[in-house]
């Protein structure tokens, strides 16, 4: 029997690969953390900012995002961007995330085998 706490745990680590993939393709428009919690909270991405923040510095880290300061503002915000190499990753991975929702599919449509 599936427990409330099994789903959960099931759902956080199946969320957890979507968000790199959701926040590379929302940040090829320059966008600050703050904003970009709430495009994913909008499309259906529940992820804290606890998890988003240091995702992004990862994200910088590895090359996939760069960014910079605005001080237009009263408050200065860091914006973020994917570069050409985030680009690349996150459309290999909308590609793999496909073929393996197609994958899933098939599975779920074909006849269990006794």
């Amino acid at each position: 029997m599936t427990t409330d706490a099994t789903l959960a745990s099931h759902l956080q680590e199946l969320r957890r690969g979507t968000v790199v993939v959701a926040s590379l393709t929302v940040l090829r428009t320059p966008g600050y953390g703050y904003s970009l919690l709430e495009t994913l909270s909008e499309s259906g991405f529940e992820v804290e900012a606890n998890t988003l923040y240091p995702l992004l510095r990862r994200l910088e880290t590895q090359g996939l995002l760069t960014s910079s300061w605005n001080t237009d503002e009263a408050r200065p915000r860091k914006f973020y961007t994917t570069t050409p190499q985030g680009n690349a990753i996150a459309d290999a991975l909308r590609t793999e995330w496909a073929r393996l929702d197609e994958a899933i599919t098939d599975l779920s449509t074909t006849p269990v085998k006794e």
